[in-house]
């Protein structure tokens, strides 16, 4: 069974999607309610229950200040999916890190010397700070307070049917397609 779960917050509103076994985990410790299930039953030896599709938060998302943590897909987001250096926005697998100044220098992997970079620019600049190699910074890297939030885009092949009232679409969905 590979069923993930769309949690909504109090307000009916899209949080995040989860795997099933995180939403029953989340019912049984009454953080949740059931609103919408699929037809599928999990069983145990003494509880049979169906399978959530949507659940709702019990209480309120509290906006926790938590540091942002260091980590590949959060240094991309900061840096907007982008080349730091010729500024071409690309998928996460075609970008790798950059040390602004190169570990052989004595640069630390840290928030404040690490960008997104192609590959072209990264083996260009080498192993050279970029007023070394001649090349141009887009920005100075910082350690965010927070970071956006990221949209999910999702197939309406790939959504659920159980989901499809509490998702929000761009474009019209069509019959048949």
């Amino acid at each position: 069974m590979t069923r993930s779960t769309l949690v909504l917050d109090q307000g009916y509103q899209p949080h995040r999607i989860v795997p099933w076994q995180r939403a029953v985990h989340m019912l049984f410790d009454g953080k949740v309610e059931l609103v919408d299930h699929y037809d599928e039953l999990i069983r145990s030896v003494s509880l049979t229950i169906q399978m959530p599709a949507v659940v709702r938060l019990l209480e309120r998302v509290r906006g926790k200040r938590r540091v942002v943590k260091f980590s590949r897909i959060n240094v991309a987001t900061r840096d907007e999916f982008r080349c730091q250096y010729c500024s071409v926005r690309m998928p996460l697998s075609k970008l790798t890190y950059d040390h602004v100044v190169p570990r052989a220098q004595g640069g630390r992997t840290v928030w404040e010397n690490i960008v997104m970079a192609c590959y072209p620019c990264n083996e260009g600049k080498a192993n050279r700070t970029p007023a070394q190699a001649g090349m141009v910074l887009r920005k100075v890297p910082v350690k965010p307070a927070y970071l956006p939030v990221i949209t999910m885009k999702l197939a309406p092949t790939d959504v659920p049917s159980a989901w499809a009232s509490w998702l929000y679409w761009n474009g019209a969905l069509e019959e048949g397609s």
